[in-house]
């Protein structure tokens, strides 16, 4: 394709209103941009400028995955952004490129191997099992993300963090308003620098560990001058941040499963698929709104005979590639027999979500607890009367009123 017809086929850039999307609904207008094509052009509520979006699946990959677009580039230019603010630390393990990020995601690799996960597993089984003690203890009605989608997720990274429980629900405040755009840029970057002034503490204190959790690894590469303490308290706000972000999709993840019973009844009854039921249904879950964090192309690349140029901003889709008809059959349908799926939920490439491994772990507790646990698990108001997060940049219900 002649560059000159590639250059006056430039799509137009659409202004994507980014909304309030209540249940488990897909973004209506990132629908709209997929079915215009597989390269678009968006401006986000914040930042400067536009960005290109890509939306399918093999595309995603390919960009996730290609050197030619970076991260670390995103910090010497404005870009159109969703949050009014960035949100990981400068340095910080999400805006660098290899061989920085490689070297930085060695140092606590150990602790999202699967061993590393596994070494949480019985506790994190038994803070479970005691929240949801007090749960059937207390009886209903409840609120299930109150009494054990919130505390659990919490209480499992800062296991894995190395957090001590008495600052669990400082942790948890800080989260919450960083992941929300509802309070203002002032408001969440400040409780950033608050968290990364926590981590700068508590990993100086650890300097020269051998500890197994995470700021205990980021304490001993520290000593051993791997990281410098700037990159440390990046990665590991970058990490509490994510570990938390469980909460949401968790809360998303039963939504659909106390609107769907027939679903439910199928996992109660035939506990043999919950693990690949869990994979489906986060192929299937719009976890966040809309895009998360951009890249720079560094030179001309051509993708769907659309030209990026060197210097532009550049979104994937990681939930339009999730819906993608070319790689899953029906994507609207949620098929827990699915196979192979391929899905993206923890994105991919050098960028793949170090957590992926702990929130399955998580997931597959919590399912196996509550359905087994709680078998009349019901909703105590109609599914429309669920409240959701007001202008929070991971979506997910605010409470889960349910009986049983």
């Amino acid at each position: 394709m002649a560059e000159e017809t590639i250059t006056d086929c430039m799509p137009p850039v659409r202004e994507w209103p980014v909304t309030d999307l209540a249940g488990v609904d897909f973004d209506p207008f990132l629908a709209q941009l997929m079915r215009e094509g597989p390269v678009t052009r968006i401006k986000l509520p914040n930042g400067e400028g536009w960005a290109w979006l890509v939306t399918r699946h093999d595309d995603v990959r390919t960009v996730a995955n290609d050197p030619r677009f970076s991260r670390a580039a995103v910090m010497e230019q404005q870009v159109t952004r969703l949050a009014p603010h960035f949100i990981p630390q400068p340095g910080a393990v999400g805006f660098l490129d290899p061989p920085d990020h490689t070297r930085l995601r060695r140092a606590v690799a150990t602790a999202f191997t699967a061993r590393g996960v596994e070494r949480v597993r019985d506790r994190a089984r038994r803070m479970l099992d005691e929240l949801v003690d007090e749960l059937l203890q207390d009886g209903p009605p409840a609120d299930l993300v109150a009494s054990v989608l919130s505390p659990f997720p919490i209480a499992v990274i800062c296991e894995l963090m190395g957090v001590p429980a008495t600052d669990r629900q400082k942790m948890h405040a800080w989260t919450q308003l960083i992941l929300s755009s509802s309070h203002g840029a002032k408001v969440s970057e400040e409780a950033k620098d608050e968290m990364g002034a926590y981590f700068a503490d508590l990993i100086g204190r650890r300097e020269g560990s051998a500890g197994e959790d995470v700021t205990s690894l980021l304490g001993g590469a520290l000593g051993l001058g791997e990281v410098t303490l700037d990159e440390a308290v990046g990665l590991a706000v970058l990490l509490q941040i994510g570990g938390e972000a469980v909460t949401n999709n968790s809360g998303q993840m039963f939504y659909l499963l106390l609107t769907r019973p027939e679903l439910a009844e199928r996992l109660r009854a035939e506990p043999e698929i919950r693990r690949q039921a869990i994979d489906e249904l986060l192929r299937y879950l719009p976890h966040r709104n809309a895009v998360g964090l951009s890249r720079i192309a560094l030179e001309d690349v051509e993708i769907q005979g659309v030209r990026i140029r060197a210097g532009d901003a550049v979104y994937v889709s990681y939930l339009a590639a999730n819906r993608d008809p070319g790689v899953f059959p029906d994507p609207e349908t949620i098929d827990v027999e699915r196979y192979p799926n391929s899905h993206v939920a923890f994105g991919f490439g050098p960028h793949y979500c170090p957590g992926g491994m702990l929130a399955r772990l998580e997931s597959e507790l919590m399912v196996d607890a509550l359905l087994d646990r709680v078998p009349g698990l019901r909703l105590s108001v109609e599914p429309d009367q669920v409240p959701f997060r007001k202008g929070a940049l991971i979506r997910g219900p605010e409470a889960l009123p349910v009986m049983w």
